[in-house]
C-alpha cells in the first residue's frame, strides 16, 4: 500500500463510526522501489492532500527523511520538494503490516501491498 492510498482510506462506513480517520499504520514489511518521477502529477495531487496525515504515516514506517514537516511555498516549482513528496507517495510501500481504525481499534490486514478494508456483516 502507498501512501497516497493511505492517505484517501478512511474506515467512516464502519457501524458506530464517525470519523474513522486516519487510519493508523502498523507496518511489518516495507519496501522502497524507483518509480519515474512525474513532476506535474505530485504537484496536482499535493493539494489534495492531508499533508499532516502524510507526514505522520511517513514518519510512523520510519520513511519520513528529509520530507519537511509542512508544504513549501510555491511548491510547483521546487523540484527538490517535489521529489521528496513524490518518494514518500508513490516510492514507498507498506507490503505486510495493518491499519487500525482511530475510533473502534479495528484492525485491517495489509498483505502483498494490498488493504484489505472489507467489514464483517455485523460492522455495516
Amino acid at each position: 500500500m502507498k501512501l497516497l492510498t493511505h492517505n484517501m482510506l478512511t474506515s467512516k462506513c464502519m457501524k458506530g463510526v464517525t470519523v474513522g480517520y486516519p487510519l493508523k499504520i502498523n507496518a511489518f514489511d516495507v519496501k522502497v522501489s524507483e518509480v519515474d518521477f512525474n513532476p506535474e502529477f505530485v504537484s496536482r495531487i499535493i493539494p489534495k492532500l492531508d499533508w499532516n496525515v502524510l507526514y505522520n504515516a511517513a514518519e510512523s514506517i520510519g520513511q519520513v527523511e528529509d520530507m519537511p514537516k509542512s508544504i513549501v511555498d510555491d511548491y510547483e516549482n521546487n523540484t527538490d520538494f517535489l521529489k521528496k513528496v513524490h518518494r514518500v507517495l508513490l516510492e514507498v510501500e507498506v507490503i505486510n503490516g495493518e491499519l487500525v481504525c482511530p475510533e473502534t481499534g479495528r484492525k485491517f490486514p495489509i498483505s502483498n501491498g494490498i488493504p484489505n478494508m472489507l467489514l464483517n456483516e455485523d460492522e455495516v
